[in-house]
């Protein structure tokens, strides 16, 4: 169910959902950021599901993804600002295992510019006026 966009850059939905798996296995390992997905979710097949569709409407421009990513971060009150660099660097990791460069380069740049608003739609509900960090 594609649209008459071009993909962003050459790849294919099973690629993007081998990404996808390779990388919530590693979270799931990860000391630092699996139990803050642990907390959240319940199913991970579903959860994997959800995010390939959403990496597939945004690099296929498939209309396969219903959410808000946002929103879902900001809900899940435990998301921090510091926790975007970790997520990042392990995404990239995968990405640099599992595509070509040229793919990997090209999906990483989206990623880190994901990234960048999402960690300020956060960071913005992380201060208060005037940019003061809220501490608690």
């Amino acid at each position: 169910m594609s649209s008459a966009l071009p993909p962003r850059f050459d790849i294919t939905r099973p690629q993007i959902e081998r990404v996808v798996a390779v990388f919530y296995a590693r979270i799931r390992a990860d000391p630092g950021l699996g139990p803050v997905f642990a907390v959240h979710v319940g199913d991970w097949p579903a959860h994997e599901a959800k995010v390939a569709d959403f990496w597939a409407n945004t690099i296929l421009h498939e209309r396969s993804y219903d959410g808000s990513p946002m929103a879902a971060h900001v809900r899940a009150g435990n998301v921090r600002p510091g926790m975007f660099s970790a997520w990042l660097d392990l995404f990239d990791a995968v990405l640099a295992d599992e595509l070509s460069q040229e793919q990997a380069a090209a999906w990483s740049a989206l990623a880190h510019r994901i990234g960048r608003s999402l960690r300020a739609g956060v960071v913005e509900r992380e201060t208060l006026e005037g940019g003061v960090p809220k501490l608690r």
